[in-house]
């Protein structure tokens, strides 16, 4: 609401601040309240589902605003943003209707330490460190630079226009909900870290075809070769989601599940802001060549990260072995 009131900056960082708090309580809290109620093998699907359906409201929002808004009418975009805070009287009813005896709390285990868990003794812990480290380069090779460093590529580097820029989006979109379930099931039973090294090879690979783009800039094969960047990089995206987030939860104690996803929220978040800074630095000065380079290295360095985190945490929680029967926490 206060966006589509904003009419001086101050009042739009307000509302970008607000937003930002938003995703820093509610994502971590969510993914614990989650894992909390939904155990065993089906946690792990149920996170794949749960990104296919986010990336399906996100295909659908983009398409309807796109048709909404108009920059030489602002009413359109005040419309749209009066429309969207309204959405959120969705999730408060769930949540204070069918929901409301649910609360994710998790009793102290008896062995358990006496007094409060930081986040610093969290880090301590050297799958967690590790763990913290592989989601700030997933972060910043991954989300990181398909908002910030893609566009400014895709303009500068291969030339193509802004509509080629959103229907690449729209591919991304495509691929995620098309794959999403075809991907769940192959991922089934195997390491989880092996599955974010795929992802990994992946992502570099579609940097690659991104970064061949810059050779035949402003043509139809620069063109394709952004639509078919987005589609590669999507098919990674649906292996992150079927490994990271059951890694996390498999992984936190179910007294400390909330800090243990804080932790990776944080980290997450890290990577995505970095990750702009350095491809706005690096195209700045006409080192698209550099930019692609790095974020492959990237890709790379987190292959790695994924072998070492491999060697620190059980079978359990790598996917292979499961000791709970899936279903629904009653």
């Amino acid at each position: 609401m206060l966006l589509a009131c904003a009419t001086v900056p101050v009042v739009a960082a307000a509302g970008l601040c607000l937003f930002g708090v938003q995703l820093g309580v509610a994502w971590p809290a969510s993914n614990a309240l989650v894992a909390t109620v939904v155990r065993g093998e089906l946690r792990q699907r149920y996170f794949g589902v749960n990104f296919a359906l986010l990336n399906l409201g996100i295909g659908v929002g983009g398409v309807v605003g796109g048709f909404l808004v108009d920059v030489e009418r602002p009413g359109t975009f005040v419309a749209a943003f009066l429309i969207n805070a309204a959405t959120f009287l969705a999730p408060v009813a769930v949540l204070l209707g069918p929901l409301r005896h649910l609360h994710g709390r998790a009793e102290r285990p008896a062995d358990a330490a006496e007094g409060t868990v930081g986040y610093l003794a969290i880090l301590r812990r050297p799958e967690v460190l590790w763990l913290t480290a592989l989601a700030v380069l997933a972060s910043f090779v991954g989300y990181g630079q398909m908002e910030g460093g893609f566009p400014a590529f895709a303009r500068q580097a291969a030339q193509v226009s802004t509509r080629v820029v959103g229907f690449a989006f729209v591919v991304n979109t495509a691929v995620i909900v098309l794959l999403q379930f075809w991907v769940m099931n192959r991922a089934r039973g195997r390491r989880r870290t092996r599955v974010l090294v795929a992802m990994a090879a992946i992502w570099a690979l579609s940097w690659l075809i991104l970064g061949a783009t810059g050779l035949v800039p402003g043509g139809a094969a620069a063109a394709a070769g952004v639509l078919v960047f987005h589609g590669v990089f999507g098919l990674g995206e649906t292996l992150m989601q079927s490994a990271l987030p059951a890694i996390t939860n498999d992984m936190a104690p179910d007294h400390l599940r909330g800090r243990y996803n804080a932790v990776n929220s944080g980290a997450f978040q890290a990577g995505t802001i970095a990750g702009p800074v350095v491809a706005g630095f690096l195209l700045e000065h006409h080192l698209a060549g550099g930019f692609i380079a790095v974020v492959v290295a990237g890709c790379g360095a987190l292959a790695g990260t994924a072998l070492l985190l491999e060697r620190r945490v059980t079978p359990r929680v790598n996917g292979i072995v499961s000791h709970e029967p899936p279903g629904l926490v009653r």
